[in-house]
């Protein structure tokens, strides 16, 4: 076992320099050893087999990443919850109601977003926003 600092991080250093030169060997090589045509029909955006209609320079709503947000809020609490599991034994109430303050400011921030309409995907008429 390393006991040295130096020692004990060049595992860590190597497979960093192995993926970096895989990666930069893997696009060197693609760019010498591809073909490069271009043509309209290549050029044109893919739809799932299906005829592209409209630009695909198109605008998104922000709703769109409201949601996308959302999404990664609620992946980097379940990536949060798995270190907690892991010690919960060896820290018990502390734990527990760290977490349970991270989890209840979390859901709040849901609730919120839930409130503000940021998951609320149907178009409203003019006269429906006026009602409210």
């Amino acid at each position: 076992m390393p006991t040295a600092d130096p020692q004990s991080y060049f595992p860590v250093l190597l497979q960093i320099l192995l993926a970096g030169g895989t990666a930069a060997a893997l696009v060197t090589l693609s760019y010498v050893v591809g073909h490069r045509t271009h043509s309209r029909q290549k050029d044109t955006p893919y739809e799932c087999g299906i005829a592209p209609t409209g630009s695909a320079r198109e605008r998104f709503s922000v709703k769109f990443y409201l949601v996308a947000i959302v999404f990664i809020l609620f992946d980097i609490e379940a990536v949060f919850l798995y270190p907690w599991v892991v010690v919960y034994r060896d820290l018990r109430l502390f734990a527990f109601f760290e977490m349970l303050l991270f989890i209840v400011l979390i859901v709040s921030g849901f609730f919120y977003i839930w409130k503000k309409g940021a998951l609320d995907w149907a178009v409203r008429s003019s006269d429906e926003t006026t009602n409210k």
